[in-house]
């Protein structure tokens, strides 16, 4: 690979994701795939004034023999080293960076019951800790090629020619194109700012989505809760952009007002294993019938893991016409494949996007309407002929999408 372009990402990753600063202390959580690629971020870290730098890494082989072999009871124990760096979290807050990897399939063959009571019994025990740290620190999710990732995106390759290909997709849809990726981040920024402003001056009360794939859908809005999109900031720390890459404008829904049913347009890769051809129906707020041709069972349980897990936590605007979906790459990847196309997330909601939410405590945050839940999971819905029109609370309706594409 183009080493400039690498250098130029880690820097874009540092100085615009997670927005280093002099004396910050980053946690970096990695897979094995591309360990040259981590070193460069950790001195970019280093070089934008980062007092301490620790790398997490981890491997899907070794996480499926966890879950092979250990018992659910040993699984989903959180023994005094985990609790402690909980703690120490909260004290220190440090600035977080996913540099992900996943092989789509990692996880397939694993039972799934298992893998999901181990992580239910795991989240009951620090969601204490989940809590009291949302809203309070600075993170990013970028990528990096795998192996077997790359060779299920593009299975006419193999080895290195299929990494290769992975790498060149990355960069482009992240704006890494040889100029300043900094600058092309602040442009871009800047175009997603203007159409989050956009939205909240319409003060809508309610979208409504229609395609011609069965999609027929309303979502009612919390107000006074803002919209999201490219760069975000947190009290004490400063701004940073949670995505790279990144499409969307996004808002948290009031959970449990919703109707009608959504038609993914895209694949679902979730807990390791791929999720086709399926829609998820909602009444009275709640997923109440799912259907898929592929891994029907395991969307089910992914809608049954707690009582949050079957409502919205996300809505969220991406043209057809993004640089991503005009990449005709299916990625089976959510990072990427949710900024292709106008999505929705069920489980937990962004209580961040809600005024003053930092002084408020998780049942208050959940009595302003934001869905609660340990999980949060994006499903893509756009299509070519997707059209969302809003109302405000005069009844009054504006076309948000057209064919696929803003119409504001």
């Amino acid at each position: 690979m183009n080493q400039k372009l690498l250098q130029d990402y880690a820097r874009l990753i540092v100085r615009k994701g997670i927005n280093v600063e002099k004396g910050e202390i980053v946690w970096i959580n990695a897979q094995l795939d591309q360990p040259d690629f981590v070193t460069i971020v950790v001195e970019e870290c280093y070089k934008a004034g980062a007092k301490e730098v620790e790398v997490r890494w981890t491997h899907d082989p070794v996480a499926k023999l966890s879950y092979k072999y250990e018992k659910v009871s040993t699984l989903g124990d959180v023994n005094s080293i985990a609790l402690a760096r909980y703690k120490y979290r909260l004290k220190k807050l440090p600035t977080i960076l996913h540099i992900i990897s996943d092989d789509p399939d990692a996880m397939k063959g694993v039972n799934q019951k298992k893998l999901s009571q181990a992580r239910s019994k795991t989240y009951r025990k620090v969601k204490k800790y989940i809590d009291q740290l949302e809203s309070k620190y600075k993170w990013c999710i970028a990528a990096v090629p795998g192996l077997r990732w790359a060779e299920k995106v593009f299975p006419d390759l193999k080895g290195n020619d299929a990494i290769d290909k992975l790498w060149d997709m990355i960069l482009l849809t992240s704006r890494v194109d040889g100029n300043d990726p900094i600058v092309n981040w602040e442009k871009h920024n800047e175009f997603l700012i203007n159409q989050r402003n956009k939205l909240e001056n319409l003060k809508l009360h309610k979208l409504y989505y229609k395609s011609s794939n069965g999609t027929d859908f309303s979502v009612e809005l919390i107000p006074g809760v803002r919209w999201g999109g490219g760069v975000e900031n947190i009290p004490n720390k400063g701004e940073f952009n949670p995505n790279i890459p990144s499409e969307e404008v996004f808002t948290t829904p009031y959970a449990g007002r919703c109707e009608g049913t959504l038609v993914a347009s895209k694949p679902l890769s979730y807990n390791g294993e791929i999720i086709d051809e399926f829609s998820i129906t909602f009444e009275n707020g709640k997923v109440s019938k799912v259907s898929a041709r592929k891994n029907q069972s395991l969307l089910e349980k992914m809608v049954s893991m707690d009582e949050g897990a079957g409502m919205l936590g996300e809505v969220a605007l991406v043209p057809y016409d993004s640089p991503i979906r005009q990449s005709n790459t299916l990625f089976y990847n959510t990072l990427f494949d949710e900024n292709a196309a106008c999505h929705f997330a069920v489980g937990i909601g962004f209580r961040e996007l809600l005024p003053d939410s930092e002084e408020m405590s998780a049942d208050e945050v959940k009595a302003h309407g934001i869905n609660s839940s340990m999980i949060h999971v994006d499903f893509m819905v756009g299509t070519r002929d997707l059209n969302i029109v809003g109302e405000d609370k005069n009844g009054h309706k504006t076309h948000i999408f057209k064919d696929g594409n803003w119409a504001i």
